[in-house]
């Protein structure tokens, strides 16, 4: 997964890899509900919401709140909820993630933060936590 900030300035909305079916919650806008069938989902404000997309991306400021099964994920920002990750999970230096995980590969980098209940592997495969991930997350 490209790195979505890379080489933008702060404050710059990111630019879609794609234009097909991509939300972006921009900052300063609240969203809440249920929300299906966008490849893409951008928290720039806060969303209080189910999601079943391909990717989510969390900016810097964007707080989701709620439920999230997606394909990847980036996190710069905050997420909060419960977040089911079929491939990757990358977070970011700021990013911030207090769930129930469950993903297939992790990436954090230094000083991103990972709390709670922590799976790797996805439901087509037994679930197991390694003692590295267990020291990521502490």
């Amino acid at each position: 997964m490209k790195r979505l900030f890379e080489g933008q300035p702060a404050g710059t909305p990111p630019k879609p890899q794609s234009t097909d079916r991509m939300l972006v919650v921009g900052a300063g806008i609240v969203v809440s509900g249920e929300i299906k069938s966008c490849d893409c989902l951008v928290v720039e404000g806060k969303v209080e919401a189910n999601v079943a997309c391909k990717e989510l991306r969390i900016a810097h400021g964007g707080l989701f709140s709620g439920t999230a099964a997606v394909q990847n994920a980036e996190v710069i920002g905050r997420f909060e909820g419960d977040l089911t990750v079929s491939d990757r999970l990358v977070i970011r230096a700021s990013g911030n993630v207090s769930a129930k995980v469950r993903y297939q590969q992790l990436e954090i980098e230094r000083g991103g933060q990972l709390a709670g209940a922590i799976e790797a592997g996805t439901a087509s495969e037994p679930a197991r936590t390694t003692a590295r991930d267990q020291r990521r997350s502490a």
